[in-house]
């Protein structure tokens, strides 16, 4: 391979080594082969996997957030999910109202629905979805809907979209390829970056970005011997319960059921019955710490499920039935940041600008992909995030530096 590219002129094998073929390298993988780069996407296991954070039927889309660097880069995802949509002719975003809820006292639930132009506040839920949700009478409660403002996005499908559209830009692509280790080039040789695989082969590129998800923090640790990602993966569940007879058609999508956030304790979000007929997704917002190479997949999600279905008999009783508890468990992982605020970074240190990571997903990176993946990329073709700075998304809360205790100097801050 490296006769190749030196027989045609190019000093690396690729342009661009993106390390981790969920959603976040998938979407990097097709923005940097859209930009003409020669790409190479690499993941551990099998494409499609169920053992990390980009797998099932649905992720949420929602415009309300909390703080204020989130919603610039949900406008540009969704201009992005669209845009990869048209090019592929798969659909992979349902649209759907958003519903926010919760304690008047909560401070993230109201500067979320200030956040959203589109948020009718003191909605009366009684008239809306058969009277489906339940919620405290008087001032001390607040609720919000969205006509637009929400959505559900297939995720399996979603990157497998974005990989058959970087395969189709020319990008590479390989699975069952772990990598082990990201060294410098050497200088006689251009430079550069080299990525080494537990096979022993090695791939010479001009850059790297590293996107593997909650085993970020190891795989750093072996490239930046100096550098803990404060990065701790969590097990947690997603949970599908059955609807009451007769309450099908109430909480369907094509019926305008909404995806829905609930703030307070516990944090339990949903989505209208999409994927599986005459089940409905409704999740607790977070999960146990976990090593992710040795999960407990069978009580590793703690008694999240517990929680959820006391929830559910507190708001949505007559239409969602908990007795025997969720009909299905899915295992699933949030790599959390301590302040749950993304990592989108140079490297630095002695690779300066040669190694980008993308990681600390929080729970909340999903529907965020396309426009990640786009900044990933330019980081790594350009040295700068173009399009982040055109679309007014502001990139300070996510550098390395914010840590304590970060050996590494970041080559730009």
């Amino acid at each position: 391979m490296a006769a190749e590219a030196a027989a045609a002129g190019h000093r690396f094998d690729f342009d661009v080594i993106v390390v981790g073929a969920g959603i976040m390298g998938s979407c990097t993988a097709h923005a940097a082969a859209s930009r003409g780069a020669r790409v190479l996407l690499l993941e551990r296991f099998d494409l499609l996997h169920h053992l990390g954070s980009s797998h099932g039927e649905s992720r949420t889309i929602r415009d309300a957030y909390p703080k204020a660097q989130y919603p610039p880069m949900v406008r540009l995802a969704r201009r992005l999910w669209a845009e990869a949509e048209a090019e592929s002719g798969y659909s992979v975003l349902t649209p759907a109202p958003q519903l926010s809820m919760g304690p008047r006292s909560n401070a993230s639930l109201l500067a979320a629905i200030r956040s959203d132009p589109g948020a009718e506040e003191g909605a009366d839920l009684t008239r809306r979805w058969g009277g489906a949700f339940r919620v405290p009478d008087g001032d001390g409660w607040v609720t919000a809907v969205s006509e637009r403002g929400g959505g559900v996005l297939n995720a399996t499908k979603a990157v497998a979209m974005f990989q058959a559209l970087a395969v189709k830009k020319g990008a590479v692509v390989r699975d069952k390829t772990e990598v082990v280790g990201v060294r410098k080039g050497p200088e006689e040789e251009g430079g550069g970056v080299v990525v080494t695989t537990s096979a022993g082969a090695e791939f010479h590129g001009g850059k790297c970005v590293v996107t593997v998800g909650a085993w970020a923090s190891k795989l750093v640790r072996s490239i930046a011997g100096g550098l803990e990602l404060p990065i701790q993966p969590l097990h947690t569940m997603v949970l599908y319960w059955r609807i009451k007879p007769g309450r099908e058609r109430d909480l369907a999508a094509e019926s305008g059921f909404p995806t829905f956030s609930s703030y307070g304790d516990p944090h339990v979000y949903g989505t209208p019955s999409l994927e599986l007929p005459g089940l409905i997704k409704i999740n607790y917002d977070g999960g146990p710490p976990c090593d992710p190479d040795g999960r407990d997949w069978v009580h590793g999600g703690g008694a999240v499920a517990d929680r959820v279905a006391r929830w559910i008999e507190e708001f949505l009783p007559d239409h969602v039935d908990t007795a025997g508890g969720p009909v299905s468990r899915v295992s699933c992982m949030y790599s959390m940041t301590p302040d749950k605020d993304f990592v989108i970074d140079f490297l630095g240190g002695e690779f300066g600008n040669d190694v980008v990571v993308g990681a600390g997903f929080s729970g909340h990176g999903f529907k965020m992909a396309p426009a990640v993946g786009r900044i990933l990329a330019e980081m790594a073709i350009y040295g700068e995030e173009r399009t982040a700075t055109e679309a007014g998304v502001e990139l300070g809360s996510f550098r390395i530096n914010r840590f304590e205790g970060n050996p590494l100097g970041n080559a730009k801050n």
